[in-house]
């Protein structure tokens, strides 16, 4: 039986291609994660650079659109704030250029609208009474979410629960 390092190995251009642009078309990818996943099948160089230009004029690889769905999907799923979208498309190796327009690409009406509802949710299973330490809590963990500290405290002020 074979290894995952042993298959590694064996792979020629054409395989790791074939591969690749499977790799590629199970979900959106960015050109780092693309790149790791070549080194780790073993292509290098010259042949790790053509792989990748062949993926990126068949359209396999885009990293725009990997970055606006990224944001999309965090935003939508896991309720992350910019912020902490932005660091994982960092993460990810997404130029700053793409970056901004995949945080850009977010509703902005949708966005708040998330921030007031995490916020609420989030102080109505708050147990304390103290006032300060409830906004203390309330603005921690919202900025853990990925949200900025100015948005925060326009929603607390907004839906009065400073």
């Amino acid at each position: 039986m074979k290894t995952g390092k042993q298959e590694a190995a064996i792979l020629d251009k054409k395989q790791a291609l074939a591969k690749a642009e499977s790799f590629c078309v199970y979900q959106e990818r960015s050109q780092k994660e693309v790149c790791y996943k070549l080194v780790e099948w073993g292509m290098r160089g010259d042949e790790l650079e053509e792989i990748l230009a062949e993926l990126i004029t068949s359209n396999f690889l885009n990293e725009e659109r990997f970055a606006k769905q990224y944001a999309s999907g965090k935003f939508r799923i896991k309720k992350w704030g910019r912020v902490k979208i932005k660091q994982g498309l960092k993460l990810k190796g997404v130029p700053d250029r793409i970056l901004q327009k995949a945080l850009y690409s977010l509703d902005d009406d949708d966005y708040m609208q998330t921030l007031e509802n995490l916020a609420v949710k989030k102080a109505s299973a708050l147990a304390e009474s103290n006032p300060l330490k409830r906004k203390y809590k309330l603005m921690s963990y919202l900025q853990g979410r990925g949200f900025e500290s100015d948005l925060i405290l326009v929603v607390l002020k907004a839906s009065n629960l400073n």
